[in-house]
């Protein structure tokens, strides 16, 4: 499973994608608000840090908006993903740009008949929303396996790709779920490499390794 990052924080992210494991770049407008920056310049800095695919979003909500900005922000670079909100006229938009050869991120994804229409239009991802579904009380992963089901039934090229994602624990049951990609925040990023025996058992061995005296090189 591809591990994409959702932040607009180039510190933060140049740091991360040293470790190798970063596959891409998720952004959004709350996040773009968040930066304080020029959006275009954010997504331009951000697809000169990562070589994957980084999803910019439309802010428009008529056809017309979208298929204008799309083009504005697909043209900043190659790896450029237009990202499209999951209604009627972003789906318009998004099968548009599949006859133009432009990836597009349809978001906002919450009932696999979504997702459904989503691939039928010929979006490149769909992003259904884990963490928002299990606030209601609903089981999102539930939401990434029927979505698979559908998907594999109809060979659908589109990739599921699981956002709003809060913890480890939903990203490994992403994985298990058949969840092409993951969007993570940062801060769940780092917590995948982290575990309480790790540490331990790591403490012991450099304790056993000082008593020693010992050097490797």
């Amino acid at each position: 499973m591809q591990l994409f990052l959702d932040t607009t924080d180039t510190a933060v992210l140049k740091d991360l994608a040293a470790t190798g494991l970063v596959d891409g770049v998720t952004t959004n407008p709350t996040l773009i608000a968040k930066s304080g920056r020029p959006m275009l310049e954010v997504i331009a800095e951000i697809c000169d840090l990562v070589e994957g695919p980084v999803s910019a979003e439309v802010a428009a909500t008529d056809v017309a908006g979208m298929l204008k900005e799309g083009a504005k922000l697909a043209s900043i670079a190659t790896n450029v993903v237009v990202k499209l909100p999951l209604t009627r006229e972003g789906l318009i938009a998004t099968a548009e740009f599949a006859v133009q050869g432009i990836a597009t991120n349809v978001t906002l994804c919450f009932s696999a008949a979504q997702a459904l229409l989503a691939a039928k239009a010929g979006a490149t991802y769909i992003s259904p929303f884990i963490g928002r579904l299990d606030d209601y009380g609903m089981d999102g992963m539930d939401l990434i396996r029927e979505i698979r089901a559908i998907y594999d039934t109809y060979d659908f090229d589109t990739e599921i790709l699981a956002a709003s994602i809060r913890n480890p624990a939903h990203v490994t049951a992403a994985a298990l779920s058949g969840a092409d990609c993951a969007t993570i925040p940062p801060g769940v990023f780092l917590d995948l490499f982290k575990h309480p025996l790790t540490e331990k058992g790591l403490e012991q061995f450099m304790s056993d390794w000082a008593k020693t005296g010992q050097s490797i090189l």
